[in-house]
């Protein structure tokens, strides 16, 4: 099955446009026109990943070009407005450093630019984090952390003078706020004011324990720890890192290796295995191990793990080719006038379960490539 799976990312790339991409599919079901967004932002970081270890320039030509659809020769974004304050607009912008080293093109630099003058404004809690968006005021959802803060990161080393010491802040707040002792799980979101209608009103947290959420942030964190320099806030971040993967290890599945949509609550009626989560938790994993920051069991569990999507969701169609399934569409709270989106287990296994969607594909192909370099 391995050896399928280069030829299905080069059926998707093949099939796509920078305007009309497979793999976002929200995007095509609500006929959405093209604009900058996460969704792409994470198979171009998976993209660029591939061709950095396989040495194959077709990767990262087709990157170059759908990220020039999308950015202009002055560095302006197709699609993006500051104001909107939304920290998912933040994510693609991490492929652009490397853009830019590539080719010394101005625009790229430019681009990154405008990208960092949001988080410049970007609204905060009264901790100092980041809102999610303008229209989540007070909140703070783990998927912000992969969101913005790799790019932060990547922005402060390179043309900050190496102060990433806002970001260590942020993720502290997370694990003090954020961090159930008991289950070893992190939760969704957390409104700081206790005023959203989800949010637990003694602690602000939000009800259950989603997969993707935890996948972002432990996806965040290995990225973060695998840029920054040996010192005392590598070490801090280590130590949460460590303590993220040990708690939600204890719930991968003893058979597949894989995680369920509502973490601690597999078997439950309507529960399943989900795919983008449990990649992102095995990339997470092979990537620690691989840099010495985890125990290398957890190498061996990320390659059960995928293994176990493979088996599970990796399925040969009557034309022969790969889809992958298994992949929640989406999962949010809130806002205020979508009250559906409340947290509760009942809204997690809700949303809708897709196939071949880049919020599942981007983390697989990332974890492939951990897998390849094992």
């Amino acid at each position: 099955m391995y050896k399928k799976i280069d030829s299905y990312i080069r059926r998707l790339m093949e099939g796509s446009t920078p305007d009309k991409p497979l793999w976002n599919i929200e995007n095509i079901r609500q006929g959405k026109p093209a604009h900058w967004n996460y969704i792409d932002g994470c198979m171009m970081t998976a993209l660029l990943n591939a061709g950095e270890i396989t040495g194959d320039e077709e990767y990262t030509r087709f990157v170059r070009d759908f990220i020039d659809f999308y950015v202009d020769e002055n560095g302006g974004i197709r699609g993006y407005s500051v104001d909107k304050y939304n920290l998912d607009d933040i994510n693609e912008g991490r492929v652009l450093f490397d853009l830019y080293d590539m080719t010394g093109d101005e625009k790229y630099r430019k681009a990154i630019e405008l990208l960092h003058s949001q988080l410049v404004s970007q609204p905060r809690t009264d901790t100092g984090n980041f809102w999610h968006k303008l229209i989540y005021p007070h909140q703070v959802w783990l998927d912000g952390i992969y969101m913005a803060q790799v790019f932060s990161v990547r922005y402060q080393l390179t043309y900050g003078g190496g102060d990433i010491g806002d970001t260590i802040r942020q993720i502290r707040n997370v694990r003090a706020n954020m961090f159930d002792e008991e289950k070893g799980l992190l939760c969704h979101g957390w409104d700081c004011s206790k005023k959203a209608f989800w949010a637990d009103k003694q602690t602000g947290r939000s009800k259950n324990f989603w997969l993707r959420a935890i996948g972002w942030f432990t996806v965040a964190l290995a990225d973060i720890i695998g840029y920054i320099p040996d010192g005392d806030e590598k070490t801090e971040l280590c130590g949460i890192f460590r303590e993220v993967t040990a708690g939600i290890s204890k719930y991968a599945d003893s058979q597949s290796g894989m995680y369920s949509q509502v973490v601690d609550q597999p078997g439950r009626e309507g529960n399943y295995q989900e795919t983008s989560g449990s990649s992102m938790i095995a990339y997470a994993m092979l990537k620690g191990a691989r840099l010495g920051v985890l125990d290398k069991s957890y190498a061996d569990l990320g390659k059960k793990t995928f293994d176990g999507i493979c088996e599970k969701y990796l399925r040969i169609g009557d034309d022969g080719s790969l889809d992958l399934g298994g992949i929640c569409l989406v999962a949010g709270l809130g806002p205020e006038d979508n009250r559906r989106r409340d947290g509760s287990y009942e809204y997690y296994i809700s949303e809708p379960v897709v196939n071949n969607d880049a919020k599942g594909v981007a983390p697989f192909l990332l974890c492939y490539t951990e897998v390849k370099r094992l």
